[in-house]
C-alpha cells in the first residue's frame, strides 16, 4: 500500500493507480482527470517504499513544457528531478543525453553532430530529383522524412506505405522516397561529423541497446522504472526505443487517452496503448474518469461528441464525470458569415471580460490557422487585447506578407484596365496575383502548401468582403486597409484572450472557450471527405471527430461552439453546420436549424430530384452529386476552348473567366437567355456583361469562333 502521503486527496481510481504493485501499470486518464498528479505520486509511492531508488526512474513525455512539469512535481514531493534524482524528459532529449555518453562505446573515435535544421539538406535532395526547392514545397519534404522515420519506413518502402495507409503525399511518392533516400546519403557524406536529425537520435539510441549486450547492461543496471506520458502519441521509432530500454523488464507504467489521439499525421499511433493489456497480460489496468476540470454541463457534451465515435479506439471511450458545481450549458450560435461570426464572438467575449473573466483565461479555437484574421480584427475593433499561440498574427505570417506584396507590385502595372482594379474586379485581380503564388482552384496536397492556400484564400476573402463594405474601394485603398491591419495588432503587452488551433491547444485549459469554424469541410476538414465529400477517409474523419472532442475538453465553465453559413457577408448560405454536431443542439437553440427559416425558403433545391442542395459544388450545378449529370460534352469543350482564348486575351489565369464548376452548370443547365445565365452561381452582372453574349451563342451553336 502506498504511504498516507501519496494518496492524501486523491479519489479512489487515482489511489488504485498510486499504489498498483510494481510492474506493468496502464493508467486511462481522461481530460481533466488529474493524470500528472497520478503519475507523479505513484513515482513518489514507488521511491518512498523503496521499490526503486530515485536515479533509476525514467519518465518521458513530448513536450518540454510537460517534462518541466513533472520535474516541479516531484521536487513538491521532496523528490528532486535532478542529478542522480528521477529523470523526466522528452523522448529526444533522453535519447540525446544517452547517446552523448554510449557513442564512444558504439563507435568509437568518430563524432556525430545534430543537424536541427535539415531544411537545407532536403532542399539540396529535392533539387537533385527535379521537385520544386520552395520554402513550402521543403518544408512538406521534410515533414514526410520525419513520419517516414517516426514510422520505421526506409525509402524504398515509401510508396507502397503510404499507398496501402491512404496518406495524402504532397508530390509523387516515388520521388519522395527518391528525395528521403537523397537526404540520408547526403548527410552521411558531411567531412565533419556524421549529421544526425532528431528521429536518428531515437534510432541510433535504440541501435546502440539492440546491438550491444555491454551498452544494454550498463543502461539497464542505471533504469529500472520507466513511465511514459501520452501514450497514445507514441510512434513505432519511440515506442522500439521504449522497447530498448526496457529489454525483457515489465517495470512500466503508461498513461494516455486513445480518443485524444489527434497526432497521426505524425506517425503517432494509439495502438501500443489500445494492445498494451495483450503484450502485459497481468497489468494492472485503472480508468481515470472524474474530471475535476470542466463543469458537468461541458463534460456532457464532451461524452456526447466521442460518444458518437466508431472504430477500435471508440471502445476506448472514457465516461467523463463531472466533479465541479454546476455551470451554464454550452451554447451553439449560427452566423450568416464569417465576420459576422468573428464579431459575434467578440462581443460575448467582451461580456465575459466585463464580467470579471480574464482575457487570459479565454481562447478561441479554430481547426485551420487562416480562421485566425477575423478573429483578430473583430477583437482589435473592440480593443480586446489578444495573443496567438503556436503561430504568428496572421499580417505576419510570410506567405501573407509575400502575397500583399504581390498584390502591390502586380498593382503597379501600366497595362491593367480600371475595372479590374476597382470594385467588383477587385477579388478577380487579386486571385490572378496571388495564383503563382499558390491559390489554386482546389486544396493543394501537402500540410505547408495547405496551410499557405487557405491564408491566401483568406485575403481573397478579405478583399471581397471590404468590396462589400466599400463598393468603389481600389486596389490602393485595399493595400492601406491591409497595411492599417497588421499596425493595429501588434502582439500585447499584457496577457490576452488566446487565439489557437485545435491542435496547439492540446493540454491547455481556459474557463472560457470559442469553437469557431464548425463547418463541414473545415471539421471535418476537407482532405478527409474527399473530392467533392465523395470518398471520405473514415480513419481521417473519427481523426477529426476527436480533434472537436479535445476543444470541448478545453472548457472549464463557459463554452460556445459557432459555425457560419456563407464565407462572406451577402454570400449564397451554402455551407452546412460540422456533421459532428448532429444531435448535440438542443431543439430549443436558436442554431437548431440548419438555418433560418425565411432563409430555408429560399435554399436551392435540386433539379432532378428536388431535395435541398448542400455544398459549394452541388449548389453550383444545381443537382445533388449523386443524382445523374446531362453535360453536354461537346458544349463543355467548346466552353473551355472559348475560356482559355479569352484568358490569353485578357492576360489572366482562366479560372478568372469561369472556373470548371461555372462551366460544368453551363453545359449541363444549358441557359437560353440573361435571366438563366446570372441564375447560375459565379456569373454576376459584371461578368453577364462581358461574357455574357458569348456564352449564350456557345449555348446555341456550340462553336468555338465566338469573339
Amino acid at each position: 500500500m502506498a504511504s498516507d502521503a501519496m494518496i492524501d486527496g486523491l479519489d479512489p481510481e487515482q489511489s488504485s493507480a498510486v499504489s498498483a504493485p510494481r510492474g506493468p501499470v496502464c493508467v486511462l486518464a481522461g481530460a481533466g482527470t488529474g493524470k500528472t498528479r497520478t503519475i507523479t505520486r505513484r513515482i513518489a509511492h514507488l521511491v518512498d517504499a523503496g521499490h526503486v531508488s530515485p536515479g533509476q526512474v525514467l519518465a518521458v513525455t513530448f513536450t518540454a513544457r510537460a517534462a518541466g512539469e513533472m520535474r516541479e512535481r516531484l521536487r513538491a514531493l521532496g523528490i528532486r528531478g535532478d542529478g542522480g534524482q528521477v529523470q523526466a524528459r522528452t523522448f529526444h532529449a533522453a535519447a540525446m543525453r544517452q547517446l552523448k555518453y554510449f557513442w564512444p562505446q558504439v563507435v568509437g573515435s568518430s563524432d556525430w553532430q545534430l543537424l536541427d535544421r535539415k531544411f537545407a539538406v532536403v532542399g539540396q535532395a529535392a533539387s537533385k530529383v527535379g521537385l520544386p526547392t520552395s520554402t513550402d514545397s521543403v518544408r512538406d519534404l521534410a515533414g514526410e522524412i520525419e513520419f517516414a522515420k517516426a514510422s520505421l519506413v526506409a525509402p524504398e518502402d515509401y510508396p507502397a506505405f503510404v499507398a496501402r495507409i491512404r496518406r495524402d503525399s504532397p508530390f509523387d511518392p516515388a520521388k519522395v522516397a527518391a528525395v528521403y533516400d537523397g537526404y540520408e546519403a547526403l548527410k552521411s557524406r558531411n567531412p565533419d561529423a556524421v549529421l544526425l536529425d532528431f528521429d536518428d537520435l531515437l534510432l541510433h539510441t535504440a541501435a546502440a541497446l539492440e546491438n550491444s549486450s555491454a551498452v544494454a547492461e550498463e543502461f539497464r543496471d542505471r533504469y529500472r522504472c520507466f513511465v511514459v506520458d501520452e501514450y497514445q502519441d507514441v510512434t513505432p521509432l519511440q515506442q522500439r526505443v521504449l522497447d530498448a530500454w526496457l529489454g525483457d523488464r515489465d517495470d512500466l507504467t503508461v498513461v494516455g487517452d486513445a480518443n485524444q489521439t489527434i497526432y497521426s499525421f505524425t506517425g503517432a499511433t494509439p495502438k501500443f496503448l489500445l494492445d498494451f493489456s495483450r503484450r502485459f497480460p497481468d497489468a494492472t489496468v485503472v480508468r481515470l474518469e472524474r474530471d475535476y476540470r470542466s463543469t458537468p454541463q461541458v463534460v456532457s457534451l464532451a461524452n456526447r461528441v466521442i460518444g458518437a465515435a466508431r472504430g477500435r479506439i471508440a471502445g476506448t471511450r472514457l465516461q467523463l464525470i463531472g466533479q465541479r458545481d454546476s455551470g451554464p450549458e454550452p451554447t451553439f450560435v449560427e452566423y450568416d458569415d464569417e465576420s459576422a461570426e468573428a464579431a459575434g464572438v467578440a462581443r460575448s467575449i467582451k461580456r465575459l471580460i466585463d464580467k470579471g473573466v480574464e482575457p487570459a483565461n479565454i481562447a478561441v479555437l479554430y481547426r485551420i490557422n487562416a480562421h485566425s484574421e477575423a478573429h483578430e480584427q473583430a477583437l482589435t475593433s473592440l480593443e480586446i487585447p489578444y495573443q496567438i499561440r503556436g503561430g504568428e498574427s496572421f499580417f505576419v505570417r510570410a506567405e501573407v506578407r509575400q502575397a500583399v506584396s504581390a498584390i502591390r507590385v502586380g498593382a503597379g502595372r501600366g497595362d491593367l484596365p480600371d475595372d479590374a482594379r476597382r470594385g467588383d474586379g477587385l477579388p478577380s485581380l487579386v486571385r490572378a496575383l496571388l495564383a503563382p503564388l499558390g491559390l489554386t482552384t482546389s486544396e493543394p496536397t501537402g500540410a505547408q502548401a495547405r496551410e499557405k492556400w487557405a491564408s491566401l484564400q483568406a485575403l481573397v476573402a478579405l478583399t471581397e468582403e471590404l468590396v462589400l463594405q466599400v463598393p468603389d474601394l481600389d486596389v490602393d485603398g485595399l493595400l492601406r486597409e491591409f497595411a492599417a491591419r497588421a499596425e493595429a495588432r501588434h502582439p500585447p503587452v499584457v496577457q490576452g484572450v488566446t487565439l489557437a488551433s485545435l491542435h496547439a491547444a492540446k493540454g491547455l485549459e481556459w474557463d472560457a472557450v470559442f469553437l469557431v469554424g464548425l463547418t463541414d469541410g473545415t471539421l471535418p476538414i476537407t482532405h478527409a471527405l474527399g473530392e467533392n465529400n465523395s470518398s471520405p477517409d473514415e480513419a481521417a474523419v473519427e481523426e477529426e471527430r476527436r480533434l472537436l472532442y479535445v476543444g470541448v475538453t478545453r472548457a472549464r465553465v463557459h463554452l460556445e461552439l459557432s459555425w457560419a453559413l456563407a464565407r462572406n457577408a451577402g454570400g449564397r448560405k451554402s455551407r452546412r453546420r460540422s456533421r459532428f454536431l448532429v444531435g448535440l443542439v438542443p431543439d430549443d437553440s436558436p442554431a437548431s436549424r440548419i438555418a433560418a427559416p425565411t432563409a430555408q425558403k429560399k435554399r436551392p433545391v435540386c433539379r432532378v430530384c428536388g431535395k435541398p442542395l448542400i455544398g459549394t459544388t452541388a449548389t453550383m450545378l444545381g443537382r445533388c452529386d449523386a443524382c445523374p449529370s446531362d453535360v453536354d460534352m461537346e458544349l463543355l469543350e467548346a466552353l473551355r476552348a472559348w475560356r482559355l482564348e479569352k484568358s490569353r486575351e485578357l492576360k489572366v489565369p482562366a479560372y478568372v473567366v469561369f472556373s470548371d464548376n461555372t462551366l460544368t452548370a453551363i453545359a449541363e443547365q444549358r441557359p437560353g437567355d440573361d435571366r438563366g445565365l446570372v441564375g447560375i452561381p459565379g456569373i454576376g452582372a459584371k461578368k453577364l456583361e462581358r461574357f455574357g453574349a458569348d456564352v449564350l451563342e456557345l449555348v446555341r451553336t456550340g462553336s468555338t469562333s465566338v469573339r
